[in-house]
């Protein structure tokens, strides 16, 4: 597969750029450039002023924001084929939170005034930018109820659950999820401590949501929706 139709089929799956017509998507194209990072580097951190957004392509980046005594709290990880930094990009403002690479990481960068060229140019690009902020905005909200309102194995069940997807599990057997993140980065990614993520992972084995080995973890989809559902 060339570049070009990697980059379109990218675009695609993207919250924003989904639904585009191919046209619209292969214009889009010769506005991006390839960026990669090492592990650990940062593609951008807080309070800097954006230049533009990234479109993940390979790799893990962390979004997290940290306090003047050092804690830190992860609220999100941008995977393949997703966006990050667009709301400085956006609006000409400086960056919200640290973005570090979680392992090798490959993106393609658009610059701000090229999206905003784009968007400008294309009003198909405009519409799809207020449906793109408004499932941000619910993201969002949906994170910061279950931090306050559900307690631990709650929010890491419905973690889970959005991990799996849309997989269907055999009849019988749990769904295989590699989270692709140590024990320690899940916890940050919750707001939670390591323990209290051990006791997390406890409760639902307990009721048999999940199962563990050493490296893997088994998920019961239906058990954990029950356990999501309960609030409890």
């Amino acid at each position: 597969m060339s570049s070009k139709d990697t980059l379109v089929s990218l675009l695609s799956k993207t919250e924003l750029f989904k639904g585009l017509a191919l046209e619209d998507l292969e214009a889009c194209i010769p506005s991006f450039r390839e960026a990669k990072f090492k592990k650990g580097q940062a593609l951008f951190t807080r309070g800097e002023r954006a230049t533009g957004l990234y479109l993940v392509a390979e790799g893990r980046v962390r979004l997290a924001i940290a306090t003047e005594d050092g804690r830190e709290l992860s609220f999100r990880h941008a995977t393949v084929g997703e966006l990050l930094g667009e709301i400085a990009a956006l609006d000409g403002g400086t960056r919200s939170a640290d973005a570090t690479a979680l392992t090798a990481v490959t993106t393609y960068r658009l610059d701000k005034e090229d999206f905003r060229k784009l968007w400008t140019a294309r009003p198909v690009l405009s519409e799809r930018l207020i449906s793109f902020l408004c499932s941000r905005l619910r993201d969002t909200s949906g994170q910061l109820e279950s931090i306050a309102l559900h307690p631990m194995h709650v929010r890491l069940a419905r973690f889970f659950l959005v991990a799996i997807g849309d997989r269907k599990p055999v009849p019988g057997k749990r769904l295989p999820l590699d989270l692709g993140m140590s024990q320690g980065e899940l916890a940050l990614l919750l707001g939670a401590s390591r323990p209290k993520i051990n006791e997390a992972l406890g409760k639902l084995e307990e009721v048999g949501a999940i199962g563990r080995t050493l490296d893997r973890i088994f998920c019961d989809p239906l058990k954990l929706a029950e356990v999501d559902g309960s609030h409890a």
